[in-house]
């Protein structure tokens, strides 16, 4: 004898058989561009940090993904902080760490 199923267990069936379709799809989609992050990473930015903390800076264009510039600071301690692209001293950062990499 058949059991119903639990609401609960239904709407985790419909989930996963959604999903399997949207991953069917996108296999099928020629040409599309293939994007880690669908998304702008940076939510808030601060303006400014001592460049003695900063370990790397990564600076991402505006693109499908995020219509801004995002420049993002990883720290010697390892966390990434969000630099805003427009405050004269993260414009000063970027310079001196573009600086540094030419200079090697």
């Amino acid at each position: 004898m058949a059991r119903a199923a639990t609401p609960a267990a239904a709407r985790l069936l419909r989930a996963a058989l959604l999903l399997l379709v949207l991953v069917a799809a996108g296999r099928h989609a020629a040409g599309a561009p293939v994007v880690t992050e669908l998304r702008c990473q940076c939510l808030q930015t601060v303006q400014g940090i001592h460049l003695k903390n900063i370990q790397s800076v990564k600076v991402t264009p505006p693109g499908p993904h995020c219509g801004q510039t995002e420049v993002i600071a990883t720290l010697k301690t390892g966390q990434e902080v969000c630099l805003n692209p427009e405050a004269p001293m993260v414009k000063k950062i970027i310079n001196k760490m573009l600086n540094k990499d030419s200079a090697n």
